[in-house]
């Protein structure tokens, strides 16, 4: 293992809410508080374009003393363009327009219904990715389009993972991109996980059954699988993620436990329609969103849990190994609301 792993074991495990490591880091009673409020200073600053774009636009339109029927149509076009989605910003208008009329708001009173509807839209979702220690390995397949992050998340779960105690095995499965394999040998070095890999155009399926057959030998409690994101090629990336679960199904009929999907929060819309694509032809069972800090555009999260419901694991806000998170959406909704 290389000298950062008893690092990243250390900072993963304050920062995800192991009780100990065994390396000898005391229990989270002792230091959850300052690590939580650093990781809540984080989100808040990763989301503060997000945030600024809603209150800016809250904030011109509520300096009346009056609620009129043209300042909700106004509200709606401001919640739209943020990617909150339609239904979420419906919602919030029919919400902030009872009994209102002719009667003064402020743009604090905006927030709140807005902070308290984005909360109840993700709270269904918010659940942590557990791993089964029946299954030996829990395989967890990873997908997404190119440039979404999928290869630095899956070495962060590899690093959350090693700090809980638990023997990891990366696929490198995205065979068509060298970085991609170099960048998760790296990790695997970080994080002492063993890596499978082979030559760049090598058959993704074979690497990933042979892949699950290391793991199943070493008695591994994890395999992450990597894999290609060549979206404008979208049935022959199908196709192999098809044959991928195929090959998967031989030694394990169960695997993959978790599919889950990587999307890159900048993405805005396309974000959403790779939900739709990913959903229908791999049976996501999970998202993660990274890259939360490089856009205005956060509410798409929203607008993706309102309309698919799938569980929200965790959520990026910079490339950091302790800047990806289990999501919480009462947090977010905080920092998505900030004025």
């Amino acid at each position: 293992m290389s000298e950062s792993g008893p690092k990243i074991k250390s900072t993963l495990g304050r920062i995800w809410g192991s009780k100990s490591t065994s390396d000898g880091d005391p229990g989270m009673e002792e230091i959850e508080s300052p690590a939580r409020q650093g990781w809540l200073g984080r989100l808040k600053a990763g989301l503060g374009k997000t945030s600024t774009r809603l209150s800016d636009g809250i904030t011109g339109l509520f300096n009346k003393s009056t609620l009129s029927e043209d300042t909700l149509d106004d509200l709606e076009n401001v919640l739209i363009e943020a990617d909150l989605g339609l239904d979420t910003a419906e919602r919030i208008i029919e919400t902030l327009g009872k009994g209102r009329y002719e009667k003064g708001i402020q743009a604090d009173d905006v927030r709140a219904v807005l902070k308290a509807e984005v909360e109840r839209v993700l709270e269904p979702v918010a659940r942590a990715l557990k791993i089964d220690d029946s299954h030996k390995p829990h395989v967890i397949l990873v997908v997404g389009v190119n440039g979404t992050g999928k290869t630095t998340t899956i070495g962060k779960l590899a690093a959350k993972f090693h700090s809980e105690g638990k023997k990891v095995v990366l696929a490198a499965g995205d065979t068509f991109r060298a970085a991609a394999i170099d960048q998760l040998k790296i990790w695997g070095q970080r994080t002492g996980s063993n890596v499978v890999a082979r030559d760049i155009g090598s058959d993704a399926a074979g690497l990933v059954y042979d892949a699950l057959a290391q793991a199943q030998d070493e008695g591994a409690d994890v395999l992450l699988l990597d894999t290609a994101g060549r979206l404008q090629n979208k049935e022959g990336l199908m196709e192999e993620l098809a044959k991928v679960n195929r090959v998967l199904h031989k030694l394990d009929p169960s695997a993959p436990h978790d599919v889950l999907l990587v999307l890159d929060a900048t993405t805005g819309q396309n974000a959403l329609s790779q939900v739709d694509v990913f959903r229908e032809r791999t049976g996501v069972t999970g998202l993660i969103m990274t890259k939360l800090d490089g856009t205005a555009r956060g509410g798409i999260l929203v607008a993706i849990s309102a309309k698919h419901g799938l569980a929200v694991h965790a959520i990026g806000v910079g490339e950091g190994v302790d800047d990806l998170q289990p999501f919480d959406a009462g947090e977010f909704a905080q920092a998505i609301a900030a004025g």
